[in-house]
């Protein structure tokens, strides 16, 4: 069996740390080990219309933005095809296909579902195709025969609900799917990256974020900024690290080499974590470290951002490009789809054939 990945994300803004340690990372090094087919990122503008569906600029002005953070993160478009997924129309129609395997009860009890509703304030009035849209994103990783789907551990739900309906496609209709499995960022923290102000995660919406596209003194002034123990109030006071929204990015981004160019006086991260709970370290300087730390991590992405922004009209083609290759393989899926449903009338010899010698 071949090795397809898949995974994607919304164009309702800028990607942030979250989405980097979340998935993009993973993304860069699937792509660039090379273990694998084919594989695709998706811009997911139809899925994230469910719930912008009163402000479709919102979706049109970010298209663009997503495919720079996917460029400067290190995606390469003759490793990776990028498209998007309106503009592929078999996956609407994959869609209505597979509603008819799932019940309205399924589709609420998805806890992904569930908490998003809540965040959304939905409760009371939900939308349809909010609704539906873990059958939307079966299609998306079905249509392209994805077995492999690097995702946040907020989406392990989705995937269980795509396996479902690809098991049930295959019970009625013969084998067609293959079942898909998440890839999980490795680390607990990096699964679900907190946000500069605390909150169990870094959302656009909350605006507690860090972009990737965020210069230099937008990173300075959100990391001062960032929640830390609210009982060390003194230098001297012991602090603590649990909970310590600028020591929990320092798990995911320090290295040991940046202790001996920025913070010498201390040996490594577990070094500084000592000193700072038994007291004598103050926040300023912890957060001054974290943002040399960023710092070097977001250069690059910022620069290759900043070339792929004056040759614009290079980074609208390799978006073009991808989305035909990506409506050629959904043509050919869906081909095979409708002749496993006994619905490719016009193509099906043997029913041309049975037609004629019934009414002849």
């Amino acid at each position: 069996m071949k090795d397809i990945i898949l995974t994607g994300d919304r164009p309702t803004g800028r990607l942030h740390l979250g989405h980097y340690v979340g998935s993009l990372k993973n993304r860069v090094l699937m792509q660039n080990e090379g273990e694998f087919d084919q594989m695709y990122i998706m811009i997911a503008d139809s899925q994230a219309l469910t719930d912008n569906f009163d402000n479709p600029k919102k979706i049109r002005d970010n298209l663009i933005e997503v495919i720079l953070d996917y460029l400067s993160v290190g995606i390469d478009p003759a490793k990776t095809n990028i498209f998007v997924q309106s503009q592929v129309k078999e996956l609407a129609e994959l869609s209505f296909y597979f509603l008819n395997l799932v019940t309205l009860s399924r589709l609420e009890r998805n806890p992904t579902v569930k908490n998003e509703i809540k965040q959304r304030g939905f409760e009371n009035s939900i939308p349809a195709g909010f609704l539906v849209y873990p059958v939307s994103q079966a299609a998306d990783i079905l249509l392209f025969d994805a077995n492999i789907v690097p995702v946040g551990e907020d989406q392990e739900p989705m995937l269980e609900q795509a396996r479902e309906i690809a098991r049930s496609f295959n019970n009625i209709y013969g084998q067609t799917f293959v079942e898909p499995k998440a890839v999980l960022p490795e680390g607990k923290v990096a699964r679900r990256m907190p946000g500069i102000d605390g909150s169990a995660k870094m959302s656009k919406s909350l605006n507690n974020a860090i972009y990737l596209a965020d210069d230099k003194k937008t990173l300075k002034k959100k990391v001062m900024s960032m929640y830390t123990d609210p009982n060390h109030v003194n230098i001297e006071d012991p602090g603590q690290v649990e909970g310590n929204i600028v020591f929990t990015y320092l798990d995911v981004f320090a290295k040991d080499d940046q202790f001996e160019r920025y913070l010498p006086e201390f040996k490594n991260l577990e070094d500084l974590k000592d000193h700072y709970s038994n007291g004598g370290v103050g926040d300023v300087k912890v957060k001054k470290f974290l943002i040399k730390v960023l710092e070097e991590e977001l250069a690059p992405i910022r620069e290759r951002r900043a070339n792929y922004e004056k040759n614009i009209d290079q980074v609208f083609t390799i978006l073009e490009e991808g989305t035909r290759k990506a409506q050629e393989v959904g043509r050919a899926k869906i081909e095979e789809v409708k002749k496993a449903m006994g619905i490719d009338y016009f193509d099906d010899d043997n029913l041309k054939k049975l037609i004629q010698e019934k009414y002849n």
